[in-house]
């Protein structure tokens, strides 16, 4: 059996790191976006913590996956929401789990149709080290190797947690 860390834990560590970061990179005001659905509870908390007045948005990145004609539709599209420009803006970019990193790429694709942000910083709270990408996080909770057909789901809003799950 896999010991899941705690997400209170992970998530103070990472507001620390993430501050330290943008300050270090010289990344003064940034907006946060999350990444539905667990990546928006996670940007909430994380811009809540280090930079309480910053803008939040969030993206669907449904329609950007390259596996949608595979998978179709998933059940519940939101729309994304960025009521702020992100042309030359700090974005903070959000996700639960690190996994392949098409998801990533998708939400990276989808903000570059919103504009020409100055430059994006990827915060994920696991990285389950199943990578198909080149994407790494610049600031990550931990690190997770799970047996064959298992995945991690953050589960939420309040309170957040993580649970184990089978898969065919």
């Amino acid at each position: 059996m896999i010991d899941l860390p705690d997400v209170e834990t992970l998530l103070a560590r990472m507001a620390g790191e993430l501050d330290q970061y943008l300050q270090q990179h010289e990344r003064g005001e940034p907006a946060f976006v999350g990444i539905h659905t667990g990546g928006v509870w996670l940007a909430e908390r994380l811009r809540d913590a280090c930079r309480p007045d910053a803008p939040l948005g969030t993206l669907d990145i449904a329609f950007y996956r390259d596996d949608f004609e595979q998978q179709g539709l998933p059940q519940r599209v939101r729309p994304s929401e960025l009521a702020f420009g992100i042309d030359g803006r700090h974005l903070v970019l959000v996700d639960d789990v690190l996994m392949t990193g098409r998801t990533i790429r998708a939400a990276l694709n989808e903000l570059f149709d919103y504009g020409r942000p100055a430059s994006v910083t990827l915060v994920a709270l696991l990285d389950i080290e199943s990578r198909e990408l080149p994407i790494r996080a610049d600031v990550l909770g931990a690190s997770l190797n799970l047996p064959a057909g298992h995945r991690v789901k953050l589960t939420g809003p309040t309170p957040l947690a993580l649970t184990l799950n089978q898969v065919d």
